[in-house]
């Protein structure tokens, strides 16, 4: 019951936020034990103290699958594997019932024609208080929708670029994002590759020769997902290999205000930033 009352009273105190994606985080925290003791001594202080959060988490998952259904939509046609995209995310989100129609919800608002995405972008940059981590991450899976359908076009990439401007990233940044994406998807499918020809190796099936080629290709894009050069010393990578865990840890982003059901994607990346390294330490120490 008091789910329902503390959902009520948080959609009317934060007005325009959607009701059902609070309604889920309030659910959340009681079922990690606040219900526990809410009718004890502290109980309405604690939910007080964490308010601001819940308001900054429903505001990151509106304007995120909101923002979705925009770059979607910038092409004028929204594909099945956006769609699927979309609705991978939000299984990986664990959304469901009536937090799940809200976020399909949120969707079809960002293909509206008239969808107000500077401002839309403005309240999120200005709940997370432009903490750039945060703000990276949410521009990353924006760059993942985009790329869902197989590929960026001109319409997408506008977007993209518009939606990183108003979050406080230059052309530049974007671009290097895109080329970070676009290396971590052929390392990703590399070592799937890799993998799959090691397994059919032992078996005794399977084409041969092609092991070293994709070595050498998924070595270029992990140093391109470390952000270094091959001329680069080991001291040098290794270094901006600790930054980017650092800088992408989920402790960490979630300590800066990163939903937790949005954590699937931080550790995507940091196992591709740690799959990166091992392939070139492994290549430097021969």
């Amino acid at each position: 019951m008091w789910g329902k009352v503390l959902g009520t009273f948080f959609g009317f105190m934060f007005g325009r936020i959607p009701g059902a994606i609070l309604g889920f985080i309030v659910g959340h925290l009681f079922d990690r034990g606040y219900s526990q003791d809410f009718n004890q001594m502290g109980g309405f202080g604690r939910f007080f103290g964490k308010a601001d959060d819940l308001k900054r988490q429903a505001v990151f998952f509106h304007a995120l699958f909101s923002c979705m259904g925009h770059v979607a939509k910038a092409n004028g046609q929204v594909t099945s594997d956006e769609i699927k995209m979309a609705t991978a995310l939000m299984d990986q989100m664990g959304l469901s019932g009536e937090t799940r129609s809200e976020a399909q919800q949120a969707f079809r608002e960002g293909k509206a024609a008239d969808f107000p995405l500077k401002q839309t972008l403005q309240e999120f940059h200005q709940s997370c208080h432009g903490r750039r981590d945060i703000l990276q991450v949410f521009l990353e899976i924006l760059i993942q929708a985009a790329y869902a359908d197989g590929g960026l076009d001109s319409a997408e990439q506008k977007v993209l670029e518009t939606t990183a401007s108003y979050l406080g990233f230059r052309q530049h940044e974007l671009l290097y994002l895109l080329s970070v994406y676009e290396a971590e998807l052929r390392f990703r499918t590399r070592s799937h590759h890799r993998r799959s020809s090691s397994s059919s190796s032992r078996s005794g099936s399977g084409p041969r020769g092609r092991g070293t080629y994709s070595d050498a290709q998924s070595l270029n894009d992990a140093y391109q997902i470390l952000g270094v050069k091959k001329s680069d010393d080991m001291a040098k990578i290794k270094k901006a290999y600790r930054k980017l865990m650092s800088e992408n840890h989920p402790d960490k982003l979630v300590s800066k205000g990163l939903p937790k059901q949005a954590l699937e994607v931080a550790k995507t990346k940091a196992q591709d930033i740690q799959a990166a390294y091992e392939l070139i330490k492994k290549h430097r120490e021969g």
